[in-house]
């Protein structure tokens, strides 16, 4: 059975361009130059080896191979390839480092409930401190 093709990329950020400002989009992003500000998509975004983001970033999916900065937000999995590094604080379903990637900062996983524990992943303040029967 045949795969269908990956989404095409909609909006390219070229490795010789600069972008300060809000991007808003439904479709997939890659960036290759230097962004900065605020993307909001409903697609994946991809920061390629030459790519560098400061940015307030909200995406299905994100895959880091060059460098982020700030605060990520993925409803999927974010992916830091061998030659990424993403500095700031990440909310993720999933989260796939490779082998000499770098991460500094928090991250927040929301995958599936586990017993005993909220839908944010904190044990209820009731619980805490108590042992087993």
């Amino acid at each position: 059975m045949l795969k269908p093709p990956p989404e095409k990329v909609s909006t390219v950020i070229g490795k010789d361009t600069t972008f300060k400002g809000t991007i808003r989009a439904k479709g997939p992003i890659r960036i290759d130059g230097k962004v900065e500000g605020e993307i909001h998509t409903q697609g994946d975004v991809i920061i390629g080896e030459s790519g560098w983001g400061v940015l307030d970033l909200k995406a299905r999916n994100v895959s880091v191979a060059g460098r982020f900065e700030g605060t990520l937000e993925a409803e999927g999995k974010l992916d830091i390839r061998s030659s990424g590094a993403v500095l700031g604080n990440i909310k993720a379903n999933g989260l796939v480092v490779d082998d000499g990637a770098v991460f500094s900062g928090s991250i927040v996983m929301r995958g599936k409930e586990q017993p005993g524990k909220g839908s944010d992943g904190a044990v209820p303040a009731a619980s805490r401190g108590k042992t087993a029967p």
